[in-house]
Formats: C-alpha cells, structure tokens, sequence
C-alpha cells in the first residue's frame, strides 16, 4: 500500500503557471460561450434556455475529476501499456460501427451508447493511438531515423485507425490523427523524405475520396464560393461569416449576437467560435488565439525539456498533445472563417460535448504531469 501511496503522490514541483492560467481561461470562456450560444436553440428544444449550459458545467466537472485523477498517474503506468491503450483505441473505432451499439446523429455513426449520455468514440480512442505513438518513438528511435520500417509500423496502424474513421465518417479526426502522429515521429527523428512520400500517398488517397462522394464534393465546392450558393450548401459557411463580421473590432457585447437566434446552425458545437467572435469581436478573438499560441509554446518548451531529460516517452508525448490540442483549435477556427471547409472538428475545451471535453481534461492532465515529472530530478538536485 506504501508502495501504491508513493506511486500516486504527485512531484513537489510547481505547474507551469502560464500553461495552467491558459487552459483554465479557455474553459472558462468556453463555458461562458456555450450558455450564451445555445439559448434559442436550447429554448427552441427544450424550453430551459439554459440546458446545453447546465450539462457543459457537469462535464467540466467529471473532466476536472477524470483529470486529477490522470494527474497523479505516474508517466511509466502510461508508457508500460502503450500496447494495451493501441487496442483499447482500435476496439473502440471497430464497437462504433456495430449495430445496435454504435448509433448514428446528422448521418455519421460516431457515438456509443451509455445509458443517459452518449460518447463520441473518436475522442478517446484518438488519445490512446497518440499514446501509443509516443510509446512507440520513445522505443524505437534509432529505427525511425534509419528505416522505411521503422516509420511503417506505427503509421500503418494509424492508417487502419483512419479507415475505421472515415467508416463513421469522420474525415477531421481521421486527418487530426494522421497529422498529430507524423508530427510525434517527425520530431522523434524520423527522416522527412519518407514522412513527405507516405504523406503525399495519403493526400492523393484523400482527394479520390472527396471526387468519389457527393457529400463531399459539396463541401469542398460551398467552401470554395460559398455565396454562389447562400441558401444552399453555401448557408452555414455564409452564416458564420456574417456573425464573425458583425463583430467588427469590439464585439457586439456578451449574450447580444443575432445569429445565434437560429440562423447559424451548430453555434454551440462546431461553429461557437463565429458566435464568440460577434460577440466580442476582433479582440476577444485575438485573445483567443494568443491563449491557444501560449498552450502550444509552453507544450513545447516541456516536450524539450523532457526530451533533454532523456524522458523521452513524456516529451514526444507533451509534442504530441499539445500540438493535438492547438492544430485542432486552429482548424476549427478556419472552418469558421471559411478558410478551410467544414470538418467536424470541435473547439477544444470551448464546444459543446461531453466526450470533446472530458478527454480534453485528461489531455491536460497527462501535459501537466509531464511538467512536473521533468522538473522532479532538478528539484531534488537542488535540494
């Protein structure tokens, strides 16, 4: 039991405090957001004006327990069962897609049943495949600099992962994954050449895709001019982009945008970032932005600083999840400018769902206990 206590007793090292203020200010705003971009549709659904928001503040709160709890999970429990986290996250790919067990919302079957509450099944498998990955470069670093094999492996079970996906479909979690995982083993030294040639072979693959499905074709053509079709394939995008306009420099204050009175569908998930834009306009998205930039700066400086350490599990993972976090912010955010076409992919710790923010919180979480794993041996040493 001693053994267990002195397992589960956190380092005592400070958190980094920018890394920390950051993910708690995105959370806060995120809150505050979806109480305020969800009243109509909420009032319009369930007569409580206030229901999306009442069940975001209880999944922050199981996300805030799941994550402390993450937090005095030692990084070596972690890296002993990358194998176990790589099936756990196959399994869950493959369980979505049975009948009866996996059903479907908007025509994509992305959800498992759990009695009262549904999970996205992307969300937590995509964390154990990242786990994985990270476990995998820790280990095999030496191959990834000097073979095809080396690199093959890892990425031939994150192509499986993305063929399960694209089954759903989800095309944004499927590229999410495949980018964050390239990303994991670039900075793990695998030789850019064969990352560029598998990645090119992956984006000639996702083109044929998106020619062989009209769903798709219609994305990508609304995207590119999506007022040639306003009423149309084009509405959503067109919507959006009226919202971040009207918030012009300042904003046009908490609670006072428009469009979110029903004329841009999914303002409290997919496309919240347009509302909070209307609402506070140029500087509040700068603010956003910055507090995103600080997240991927201080992931970073972490992953180096445990890499330096010779921890290399928890530094290509610290790459690995905030890079996750932040790309996903940034093409949200896109998606939202109509800078890129609609992917599905939430505002991370900002959008409505249960599943997006609960494994949001793990993942700051085990960021955080990288930090203070890395900075342990210092301050012993000080001492």
């Amino acid at each position: 039991m001693s053994r267990v206590t002195e397992l589960l007793t956190l380092p005592r090292v400070k958190p980094d405090v920018a890394l920390l203020v950051a993910l708690a200010m995105i959370t806060c705003i995120g809150l505050v957001m979806v109480g305020s971009a969800s009243v109509a549709v909420a009032d319009r659904l369930t007569g409580e004006p206030m229901y999306f928001f009442y069940r975001q503040a209880v999944y922050a709160l199981i996300g805030l327990v799941m994550g402390f709890a993450v937090l005095h999970i030692p990084l070596k429990v972690w890296q002993a069962n990358t194998f176990t986290m790589l099936g756990a996250g196959l399994f869950l790919l493959v369980l979505v897609l049975i009948p009866g067990i996996g059903h479907a919302v908007n025509g994509a079957q992305r959800w498992i049943d759990l009695g009262p509450v549904s999970m996205q099944a992307s969300e937590p498998a995509r964390l154990c495949l990242i786990l994985y990955v990270a476990g995998y470069a820790a280990r095999r670093q030496t191959e990834l600099a000097t073979s095809w094999g080396g690199l093959f492996r890892p990425m031939l079970f994150m192509v499986i992962a993305s063929f399960l996906l694209l089954l759903e479909p989800d095309y944004g979690a499927a590229a999410m994954l495949v980018t964050v995982a390239g990303m994991i083993l670039f900075l793990a030294g695998a030789r850019l050449f064969n990352l560029c040639v598998l990645a090119s072979g992956a984006a000639g693959l996702l083109v044929l895709l998106a020619l062989s499905s009209p769903y798709r074709m219609a994305r990508l053509v609304s995207f590119a001019d999506p007022w040639a079709h306003p009423y149309a394939s084009g509405f959503q995008l067109t919507q959006s982009l009226i919202a971040i306009g009207r918030g012009q420099f300042s904003g046009v204050g908490l609670g006072n945008s428009v469009q979110k009175l029903l004329y841009l569908p999914e303002t409290h998930t997919d496309f919240l970032f347009a509302i909070y834009a209307e609402e506070f306009g140029l500087i509040g998205s700068l603010l956003l932005v910055g507090l995103f930039g600080i997240v991927v700066w201080r992931g970073f400086v972490i992953g180096r600083r445990a890499v330096e350490a010779k921890q290399l599990f928890g530094g290509f993972l610290a790459y690995g999840l905030s890079g996750w976090l932040t790309l996903q912010a940034f093409v949200n955010i896109a998606v939202n400018m109509g800078l890129l076409p609609t992917k599905g992919l939430t505002l991370p710790l900002m959008s409505y769902g249960g599943s997006s923010l609960v494994i949001m919180c793990v993942l700051c979480a085990l960021l955080l206990r990288v930090d203070l794993e890395t900075r342990q041996p210092k301050q012993r040493g000080r001492r």
